[in-house]
């Protein structure tokens, strides 16, 4: 399903339909005026029901997630990935993971090729994106609270390590770029470069503290946070495009929620209990897996792929197993690196640093914005427009004094039902109705019964 070994199964055991999901397509509410031209809200067209071929669930960590449709494979699908009724659900309340909003932030909100900067040289792409992210998102019922990374634990040093290495080689290009390469280098080396300090992030908290949108602050992984607050029913959902927020054990996750327009890019709504169902994988299984393929605390094993994964977990059922098996495998086949503590690994899945549901960090509210530090903070001290930033803050109050759950379907365009979909929905419910008429009358019966028994008698 996710990640770059993807090809179309075939009609061997493996080779049938393991994802069923619906496109739900954005009316582009949530588009960012930054990514793209501005134009009026549309809707899309929304897809039929798709039915996905893959050759293995899932690589969940990695950034990509992408789904391959085909409507000419054979099977039964067995897992539902979307499943929205219309409009029944309602939402109120999103936890966002905010360090990969700032760092595209940082990438993407420019002027010419350049960050946005205030008369002083300081960088404002950061608030930029994140007012009008934000103000988008309650402009539509969305009440968010933004979740930020704390420390990083010591088994993710690793990955941390290579992202440096990465930043390093791209500043070195960079530099190279502007003397001899021409202006579209220097602009990608230059994005590559881009880094989150905490000075942006201290900067995009108190911009939150004025809007009055609450935040936390993580102790290790926001993404485990989101989770806690998920399952605590605080929120409905966790919004992150790391998909290791499944591993944390958030009930549904919610991917490309603000995207651009131009990405074109369905908004994804998974539920985990739907994705273990449909794996038939307890939880245990299903991080044993992806830790197999792959996350921020580990490197994959060379030449496992998302295939040999999927089948290596469902034949030995753990990772202590699947590694017993490779290391007493005369022709190793594979080897495991050296240094792959996936007990560490797992043990970060199943019991993170993270605030109980009932801390007091975790008591958020929405309150009303301050207008007047919103004026000075963006205004005064960072170039804005004040009649932006004015009319921005009216919209923002009246918004979050209103705001109350909201259908998706004020956002969402749900898939119309075929006719076949129509008949089976009304079978059911007749069916529904039947069964509680013949409760009824079994209970009127043994009541009836109970009566007419003498006392006394058992």
């Amino acid at each position: 399903m996710f990640g770059e070994n993807l090809q179309y199964l075939n009609n061997r055991c493996l080779a049938r339909p393991i994802l069923q999901f619906r496109r739900l397509h954005a009316t582009h509410f949530l588009r960012d005026p930054f990514f793209g031209k501005h134009a009026a809200a549309r809707q899309t067209k929304p897809e039929e029901i798709s039915t996905i071929y893959c050759t293995s669930v899932p690589q969940m960590l990695q950034p990509q997630f992408d789904l391959i449709a085909d409507d000419m494979g054979k099977g039964r699908p067995i897992l539902s990935i979307m499943d929205l009724k219309d409009g029944e659900r309602m939402v109120q309340r999103l936890s966002p993971h905010i360090s990969m909003s700032i760092y595209s932030f940082l990438v993407a909100v420019r002027s010419d090729g350049q960050q946005l900067m205030s008369e002083t040289g300081e960088t404002t792409s950061h608030l930029m994106g994140m007012f009008y992210r934000t103000l988008r998102i309650v402009d539509n019922g969305i009440k968010p609270v933004y979740v930020f990374d704390g420390a990083p634990p010591k088994l993710k040093s690793g990955e941390l390590a290579k992202r440096f290495m990465r930043k390093s080689e791209a500043a070195e290009a960079h530099e190279e770029a502007k003397e001899i390469g021409t202006a579209e280098d220097v602009e990608k080396f230059s994005r590559r470069t881009v880094r989150v300090t905490r000075e942006h992030n201290e900067e995009c908290k108190k911009l939150l503290k004025l809007m009055g949108i609450p935040y936390i602050d993580a102790p290790t992984e926001a993404e485990a946070q989101c989770a806690v607050l998920a399952r605590a029913g605080k929120v409905y959902a966790a919004a992150s495009e790391d998909m290791d927020t499944l591993c944390f054990d958030s009930p549904i996750l919610l991917r490309h929620l603000t995207f651009s327009e131009q990405r074109k890019e369905p908004i994804l709504e998974i539920h985990l209990d739907r994705v273990l169902e449909g794996l038939d994988m307890d939880r245990k299984q299903f991080v044993d897996l992806c830790i197999l393929l792959g996350c921020d605390y580990l490197d994959p094993i060379p030449k496992i792929g998302p295939n040999t994964a999927l089948k290596l977990i469902r034949d030995h059922g753990s990772l202590e197993k699947v590694v017993e098996a490779i290391e007493s495998d005369p022709k190793k086949k594979y080897v495991i690196p050296e240094d792959w503590p996936y007990k560490d690994a797992r043990e970060l899945f199943f019991d993170p640093d993270v605030r109980k549901a009932d801390h007091p960090d975790c008591d958020f509210k929405w309150e009303a914005p301050d207008v007047e530090g919103l004026v000075k903070f963006l205004v005064e001290e960072k170039a804005f427009s004040e009649d932006r930033v004015r009319n921005a803050a009216a919209r923002l109050q009246k918004n979050l004094k209103t705001a109350q759950q909201s259908r998706l379907e004020g956002f969402f365009k749900p898939i119309a039902k075929t006719q076949e979909e129509k008949a089976t929905l009304k079978r059911k419910h007749e069916e529904k109705i039947e069964l509680q008429k013949k409760r009824k009358k079994e209970e009127a019966k043994a009541k009836k019964e109970s009566k007419s028994k003498p006392r006394g008698t058992a």
